[in-house]
């Protein structure tokens, strides 16, 4: 008669080190009494400073399958699945596994995130570096990692699109010498107004420089680029930040002056302007000499707004100032077709 087969002899292996820690970093070590005694480094991140001593359920709460208060009640939901939630935060849920230590020492449970991943990464800052390298959880925080480092680089290279979109943009509405704004920047800005007037209306000047191609020929033309810098810096500083001042020319510019109709004000700016020019400007020892000559409209002249109207008159007055000597300012106004 053949003998019953032997059970397995019980068989008890010692972990040293940080050897448990690796293998389950989620672990909560439970003495018989039911104080921890001990938590793998995750578990400890989640359960705080000071754990040890403390009694399991001040810790967690096991709520399915059956809740569990004390450490008989578990010893029952050893090698079961349970639900488990941390006191300091509920919201939270655990899947976790007990097992019991040899003769009635305690037991392990260790505890996995499960389905809540997400905000428990969130809520404990964990990495793939809290988990262990064989665990399930380790290779979906590997993808979420992944994916995110995709949304990331796909973030930046969008980023950067739009800001080469945008620089793009800026140097199409830009004049490369001067950094002023340029006539497509200025037909725009006008056409803008144009179609939505302010209450105080607006005044565009138009100004051509006087004497500029004498220093062209005489000192060159890099002594012409230096005195348009300087023009460009003169229009900036006796502008203000919400008029709009473009080079629309070789030595021609153009200045949107918003909210502004008060015809007083307007020749204060252009006299400032043409006495600014007018200084000596200095370039490798050579004095450069020049003016403007100005001509201006005004938005409230007109009965319908055309921005090429508008542009057009402020050239006519321009030449009128040019024809009467340089060096002068000169208003056009529409409604008697005169200028003065």
């Amino acid at each position: 008669m053949a003998s019953a087969p032997r059970a397995p002899k019980s068989r008890f292996i010692t972990l040293e080190g940080d050897a448990l820690d690796r293998l389950m970093p989620m672990h909560i070590w439970v003495g018989a009494g039911g104080q921890v005694i001990g938590a793998g480094q995750t578990a400890a991140k989640m359960l705080g400073t000071e754990y040890v001593g403390c009694d399991l359920f001040d810790l967690i709460a096991i709520k399915r399958p059956t809740a569990a208060a004390t450490i008989e009640a578990l010893s029952l939901l050893v090698q079961t699945r349970l639900k488990v939630t941390l006191q300091a935060h509920p919201d939270l849920s655990f899947t976790a596994f007990a097992v019991a230590l040899p003769a009635g020492t305690g037991m392990l449970l260790n505890l996995s995130p499960g389905a809540n991943l997400i905000p428990i990464l969130a809520r404990f800052a964990l990495t793939l570096a809290d988990f262990a390298p064989t665990d399930l959880t380790a290779e979906m925080l590997f993808l979420l990692e992944a994916k995110t480092a995709a949304f990331n680089e796909y973030d930046k290279l969008n980023a950067r699109l739009e800001a080469g979109r945008d620089r793009a943009e800026t140097e199409a509405m830009t004049d490369t010498l001067t950094g002023l704004h340029n006539r497509r920047a200025m037909d725009s800005a006008l056409a803008r107004v144009s179609g939505a007037p302010s209450p105080l209306g607006f005044g565009v000047m138009h100004i051509d420089l006087d004497y500029f191609k004498a220093v062209n020929d005489t000192l060159g033309h890099a002594a012409g680029d230096h005195v348009l810098l300087q023009v460009a810096g003169i229009l900036r500083e006796e502008t203000r930040r919400d008029d709009t001042v473009a080079r629309v020319g070789g030595d021609e510019f153009v200045v949107l002056l918003a909210s502004c109709n008060d015809l007083g004000t307007v020749s204060k700016i252009a006299e400032r302007i043409i006495t600014r020019l007018e200084e000596p400007m200095q370039y490798n020892g050579q004095s450069c000499r020049i003016s403007a000559s100005i001509g201006t409209t005004i938005s409230t002249f007109y009965d319908a707004l055309v921005p090429e109207q508008i542009l057009s008159d402020a050239d006519k007055a321009t030449y009128v100032s040019k024809h009467e000597g340089r060096g002068r300012h000169t208003v056009f106004r529409p409604e008697r077709q005169a200028i003065n």
